[in-house]
């Protein structure tokens, strides 16, 4: 590839050899080609023959329309082929970058949008809801046709692989809880009040809020991961196709499947939270298994701990709600699937705590 630039007798610029981007891009070729265009840029006056050029692509002839500064020189000798690139070049125009509006009232649309896409999101909330209230008086109507083996595999996944997880967190918090607690009972001299704090605080609001926060970034972002891949791979496009309901087959299972694994998740940490809290006793207030026990049933009464499992029950069908929602929504792109089920995390757990403060309203006078 060789450039001659011309002189002051024959003002004329010559081109040869290779002009396409894997020549251009070798070594320091495209700087020195530069340079010597850029002193080139401003003199009308000159003539140019590329007839010498053996191959050019469209970077080769970019190179050089750039020189002219978008537009063909008043003296131009090409080779066969050559005119195609620079009619492409001519019809293309210049590139013309928008321009960033910047307005004091930004915050106004952004705002407007935010307000359009949450009701939005609550309209499709609200059709998935009907949707499931139609599947569950379908599957109400013709159980043996149900989706048995879809909510068994759910329950399976949600709940029993959850169980070492749950307990696990469940017994350190109860330990946290106790040993925290019984330095400040023992101040006051109250020591035989931590099985009514441990008890009501736990069974009545920490059991059911850490299986539910546990369950929505385990399960909820499996949940919503699946349905998206099936998105990204056409799975759902084939089953309707094959007329295979989503909401029958994929969501109701789901659903149904939390809504029976969350209580019992409920009651399984609360156990480990419990058998924490009395380890903790034990060794901080000296107080024995066999008494904590026993005082258990009468510190915590009855309506707290269905009110625990009640929680349980609706966080698992808020969570289910959620994750397949932002699943459904998913794109057919990796980008989407990413964003999406950290949304449906994010969003689940915000739900649950919503959710758990009606319930704090709502049941303000009962249990006490």
């Amino acid at each position: 590839m060789t450039f001659s630039p011309g002189d002051a007798s024959g003002r004329t610029v010559t081109a040869s050899g290779v002009w396409q981007v894997h020549a251009l891009a070798q070594g320091k070729r495209m700087r020195d080609i530069s340079g010597k265009l850029d002193q080139l840029r401003n003199d009308a006056g000159l003539q140019w023959d590329l007839s010498g050029i053996g191959s050019m692509d469209h970077i080769g002839a970019q190179v050089f329309w750039s020189a002219w500064g978008n537009k063909r020189p008043a003296s131009l000798k090409l080779a066969d082929g050559q005119d195609e690139f620079f009619k492409r070049l001519e019809s293309t125009g210049p590139l013309e970058l928008p321009r960033e509006r910047r307005t004091h009232l930004g915050w106004i649309q952004t705002l407007g949008f935010g307000m359009l896409d949450f009701f939005e999101h609550l309209r499709g909330f609200v059709r998935l809801i009907g949707q499931v209230t139609l599947d569950l008086g379908r599957f109400a109507r013709h159980p043996i046709r149900g989706p048995w083996r879809e909510i068994s595999a759910n329950i399976f996944h949600a709940g029993f692989q959850a169980l070492a997880i749950t307990a696990l967190v469940g017994f350190l918090i109860g330990v946290v809880l106790s040993y925290l607690s019984a330095q400040q009972l023992r101040t006051f001299g109250g020591d035989i009040y931590l099985v009514n704090l441990l008890g009501m605080s736990v069974i009545r609001e920490l059991g059911p809020l850490l299986a539910a926060i546990l369950v929505a970034g385990r399960s909820g972002s499996s949940i919503t991961a699946q349905l998206g891949v099936m998105r990204v791979t056409e799975e759902l496009d084939a089953m309707l196709v094959m007329g295979i309901s989503h909401g029958f087959r994929l969501i109701l299972p789901k659903v149904v499947a939390l809504a029976i694994s969350m209580p019992l998740l409920v009651i399984w940490t609360d156990c480990a939270a419990l058998i924490g809290g009395m380890v903790s006793a034990k060794i901080e207030l000296n107080l024995s298994a066999r008494y904590f026990i026993q005082k258990l049933p009468d510190a915590v009464p009855l309506a707290n701990y269905m009110i625990g499992l009640g929680k349980g029950a609706v966080f698992g069908v808020l969570i289910a709600l959620v994750s397949c929602h932002f699943g459904l929504r998913i794109k057919p792109n990796t980008e989407s699937l990413g964003r999406g089920t950290t949304t449906s995390v994010v969003t689940a757990i915000t739900v649950v705590i919503l959710a758990d403060a009606v319930f704090a309203i709502v049941f303000n006078g009962v249990g006490y």
